[in-house]
């Protein structure tokens, strides 16, 4: 009769075991494993930003305040708080489209900030509780989601607020358009609403089922996502609000609101990248919509409960190559599979 397993034996088994399942897993929906990590909070982050092209990023960490990164030389060049000798608690982060400008915003204040130098440009009060925030060309305005139930497109080099945009919930996500001259916001009112930056006035304005959780702008205006609840992810026009389709999502995501978290159009408008808060990256081709490519991102400890919410992500030069942030503290590079010969 075989001797019984040691306690640490076991363990050891059961940890095989856990991973081998997990490897399966992955293997099963097809989703690859990132190339590249880099550790940038020790415990976890809660916002984080990207630029255009995956070599630089903000974050606002847990408990150790705000920070900018050389993704590059994986270097943390700065550190970003908000008071001196005092961790700032950074709940917001963008970048200009030039990425030589960065925002960082608490419950209270935003900063802008000078990405070559390090230097604190900028320091205002808050026109109210920010749910969301992106930066327009050159660091010129801000565009603000509040709750409130309004967007302001606020003027962050002189202070002051230059255009309201209201609404009839809160606001929970803006973007720009690269230049800056169109503005979209995402509502709980179930709507998404394109702006004109230079007005102030709606453009249009496209009716979801559901709280609007999520929006994004391609880099030249011509596409946007709007990402609703319960309800669906639509991508269409701006000119004239045609919907190119929407990307198929799970019913049981769907069921529990598990929508998208972030997503990015490519320079010419030919691919989305999102990402989900259950650690799934996912390529899509455009304008058909088919999925080309996943990833899933690591847990921090996969025995333990916890998941990596994607915060941002981006392309890069490299046309096989991506980048993801995770919510538990780490940035993720993420290659396209080889294809055969």
């Amino acid at each position: 009769m075989p001797a019984p397993l040691s306690p640490v034996t076991s363990n050891r088994a059961s940890t095989l075991a856990l991973l081998f399942f997990c490897s399966l897993l992955c293997a099963c929906n097809g989703a690859q494993s990132p190339s590249e990590s880099l550790e940038v909070a020790t415990v976890g982050l809660h916002a984080g930003t990207l630029d255009a092209t995956g070599t630089r990023a903000v974050v606002g960490s847990l408990y150790q305040g705000g920070s900018f990164w050389q993704l590059d030389s994986r270097a943390r060049k700065f550190n970003w708080n908000h008071n001196r000798d005092e961790f700032t608690t950074i709940i917001h982060t963008a970048f200009a489209s030039n990425s030589d400008y960065a925002l960082t915003a608490d419950a209270s204040a935003l900063v802008l900030w000078n990405t070559r130098t390090g230097e604190a440009l900028r320091y205002w009060s808050a026109p109210g509780e920010i749910l969301d925030a992106a930066l327009g060309p050159m660091g010129n305005i801000a565009l603000l989601g509040l709750s409130d139930h309004t967007a302001v497109l606020f003027d962050i080099q002189r202070g002051g607020i230059l255009y309201r945009l209201p609404s009839d919930n809160r606001v929970r996500s803006v973007d720009l358009s690269r230049n800056g001259r169109m503005a979209i916001t995402g509502s709980e009112d179930a709507t998404a609403t394109l702006w004109d930056t230079s007005t102030g006035k709606p453009l249009r304005k496209i009716k979801h089922n559901d709280d609007v959780q999520l929006v994004r702008l391609s880099p030249d205006g011509n596409l946007a996502l709007s990402v609703s609840k319960y309800d669906k992810a639509l991508i269409w026009q701006t000119r004239d609000g045609k919907a190119l389709g929407e990307l198929p999502l799970n019913a049981e995501h769907l069921k529990r609101g598990m929508m998208f978290s972030a997503a990015r159009f490519s320079d010419d408008n030919t691919k989305l990248l999102t990402g989900r808060p259950d650690q799934m990256v996912q390529l899509w081709r455009l304008p058909n919509l088919v999925e080309v490519e996943r990833w899933r991102l690591p847990k921090r400890k996969r025995w333990k409960p916890g998941g990596a919410a994607v915060l941002d992500v981006s392309f890069d030069a490299q046309v096989a190559r991506f980048h993801a942030i995770a919510s538990n503290g780490f940035i993720h590079t993420l290659a396209s599979a080889p294809t055969a010969p």
